[in-house]
């Protein structure tokens, strides 16, 4: 589980730096459907690509899905970890 965990967030902190890089260059983009998706898998990633890329961080709707997402996170994380 660990090392899935690892790869994952490691894809959705590049995945965070590459939208990034496209919305600097006016190119296509991922959407934020697609980025909140992977933060749910890679919560801490993406914590880490908003962060160091400075991205997504001045949008507010997007931080309250966010925020959403990784509360759901937690949920999960402490149901496994009961069960």
């Amino acid at each position: 589980m660990i090392p899935f965990l690892l790869i994952a967030n490691l894809i959705t902190f590049g995945v965070f730096g590459f939208d990034k890089l496209q919305a600097k260059r006016h190119q296509w983009r991922i959407s934020e459907n697609a980025l909140l998706a992977l933060s749910l898998i890679g919560a801490v990633g993406a914590a880490f690509g908003m962060m160091i890329f400075n991205h997504k961080v001045s949008k507010k709707s997007f931080l309250v899905k966010f925020i959403l997402v990784v509360l759901i996170d937690l949920v999960l994380l402490y149901r496994l970890i009961r069960h």
